[in-house]
């Protein structure tokens, strides 16, 4: 692995990792929240630990074949950045409104959604709090969704779109799903500014805690990153993941509290749910916008998601590496 020039052995790295791992396994188990029910503070303590066991036991035996994959994209950081911006530019060519395009159907949706269940259904006795309006509580949750999915459907076909460069021996093919998630931040930053002036309109203007959503961008980045690298790799072999992911999303739609609170649950019921990562990311939201508090009071939900990031990161490395030299065949 390259890193400012020099070259960081194999040992040096597995300590490193090993080293951090430690660290996080340490912080996790003398953290005491006062207000937990200890009986489930131990079970998650005890599962996070051994999850980070297995973490740093995969990652010292398969070292070569993970970390080959973050090594290539950070050499490749510049042609990614190009080939982002033309992969959004190409997908609205031709149109009289361009990019705008890309706009209206979320905006409609959220539009829709608001009208069906805060207008007609009346949903905002859905939410724990009172004082939070409906079109703000939902806009939070829609916007981190829609990144998700456009970013995970458009990384999946990644390698089918760029076929003709995926044949190419010379052309570092890891790069291309990373494009695709790049070219759909660009559509997030314009959502995330209209959820700041929803949030604005109803009294919770920006302040230092919108700072964390440059934090839980990032955070979906990285996951769905990880995720892409095993489904576009998949795709190629098995073209009806593409379905199946489709009707996991739909399903998720309903399975991620973005139209309901997950505070209205029973405790033992949100801790089910709560296994879903995408639950992080929405609370994250809807903590920075009206909620303003930080992430890292939310202590285990946060070092869970970065041990289950990390690890869905790993898998996707693994796999797209192991599948990789069979691409061109197929395609």
């Amino acid at each position: 692995m390259k890193q400012t020039g020099k070259q960081i052995s194999k040992k040096a790295g597995i300590t490193l990792f090993t080293v951090a791992m430690l660290i996080m396994a340490a912080v996790i188990v003398f953290y005491q929240n006062p207000l937990a029910d200890p009986q489930d503070e131990m079970i998650k303590k005890i599962i996070a630990c051994g999850i980070i066991l297995v973490a740093v036991l995969g990652f010292a035996f398969l070292y070569d074949k993970i970390t080959i994959l973050p090594v290539e994209l950070f050499q490749s950081r510049h042609l990614i950045w190009k080939l982002a911006k033309n992969d959004f530019k190409k997908r609205y060519a031709g149109s009289y409104m361009g990019a705008l395009w890309a706009l209206v159907q979320p905006v409609v949706t959220v539009a829709m959604y608001y009208v069906v269940f805060d207008v007609i259904m009346d949903s905002s006795r859905q939410i724990a709090s009172d004082s939070v309006p409906y079109v703000l509580f939902l806009t939070a949750g829609l916007v981190p969704w829609f990144y998700f999915t456009e970013s995970l459907q458009n990384g999946t076909n990644a390698l089918i779109e760029y076929n003709y460069l995926v044949k190419k021996v010379v052309f570092k093919i890891s790069i291309l799903p990373i494009i695709k998630i790049i070219a759909a931040t660009f559509i997030h930053v314009f959502f995330v500014c209209i959820l700041l002036i929803i949030g604005a309109l109803y009294g919770y203007y920006p302040g230092i805690h919108t700072i964390q959503l440059v934090y839980y961008s990032f955070c979906l980045f990285v996951l769905v990153l990880g995720i892409c690298y095993s489904t576009c790799a998949i795709m190629v072999f098995f073209k009806d993941i593409g379905q199946i992911i489709n009707i996991l999303l739909q399903i998720g739609m309903w399975a991620t509290p973005i139209m309901w609170d997950v505070n209205q649950l029973d405790h033992k019921v949100q801790m089910v749910v709560k296994i879903n990562p995408l639950v992080y990311i929405v609370n994250g939201y809807r903590n920075t916008i009206f909620e303003k508090t930080w992430f890292f009071n939310d202590f285990y939900s946060t070092m869970y998601f970065w041990i289950i990031t990390v690890v869905l990161f790993g898998i996707g490395a693994l796999v797209f590496k192991r599948l990789k030299v069979h691409f061109s065949d197929v395609l």
